[in-house]
């Protein structure tokens, strides 16, 4: 069953699920006055938005080719499902352009991170409104896409890909997060849960020369420098 975080008792999600992944791991989870903390390896790592403050402001936000992707025609409000949350930063930029989001993220270590950041930055002024966009769901993506109707109106994906982990641009401290999280094992699958979904729009980001997902050639692309967002459009009738 998905679990939904309220995050009001941190302490009864802490079940013996968690402490083994996090033995098996060599992580340990703690909590201070700033909220969860992920360390090992004389490394740490805490989910926060603080430093995406600066993306949020009206002027940039509208430029993010994140945004831009994800924008959908005639819909002043869309719902958008971030199916691979990770730590929520890419949730983040879109629930502050005004989408509704909600995060699915299977592992549970990784889930806990993510839901304490949200409630984090609900006490936060500058954040608040943002974050009360932001619902976070434990689930496997593949399993709670299928559940979703039609008043999804974009399914965004970022699966890990397999070259992330090696390549020296990934910052140390997300190393730990690395010992948590795979590459996706299963592109087919979760390409075709998206589109059993039937969202107005998949949007699927992507290493700048790297394949397509699933080999499904999208509609469109919006390249940077480093990534590309492949967009597939769905036809509906409404």
């Amino acid at each position: 069953m998905p679990r939904r975080y309220s995050f009001e008792q941190r302490e009864r999600h802490m079940d013996q699920k968690i402490a083994d992944e996090l033995m098996r791991a060599g992580l340990e989870l703690r909590h201070d006055e700033d909220g969860l903390v992920l360390e090992g390896n004389g490394m740490a790592l805490r989910a926060s938005f603080d430093e995406m403050k600066h993306r949020l402001l009206p002027g940039k936000l509208n430029r993010e080719l994140l945004v831009r992707a994800c924008k959908v025609k005639g819909v002043a409000a869309p719902r958008l499902v971030d199916a691979t949350a990770g730590l929520g930063q890419d949730s983040l930029l879109l629930a502050a352009a005004g989408f509704t989001v909600t995060l699915f993220e299977c592992n549970s270590i990784i889930a806990l991170l993510l839901a304490d950041a949200v409630e984090r930055a609900r006490l936060d002024p500058e954040l608040a409104e943002v974050a009360s966009r932001m619902h976070v769901v434990e689930d496997d993506s593949a399993t709670a896409l299928c559940t979703l109707d039609e008043s999804t109106d974009v399914i965004y994906l970022d699966p890990m890909f397999p070259g992330r982990t090696k390549s020296a641009a990934v910052k140390k401290k997300f190393q730990l997060l690395h010992r948590l999280e795979m590459p996706c094992q299963d592109e087919k699958a979760l390409l075709d849960a998206a589109l059993g979904a039937r969202p107005r729009k998949i949007v699927i980001k992507r290493p700048i020369k790297g394949p397509y997902l699933a080999g499904v050639k999208p509609s469109y692309e919006l390249c940077g420098k480093a990534v590309r967002y492949d967009c597939i459009v769905i036809a509906r009738d409404s």
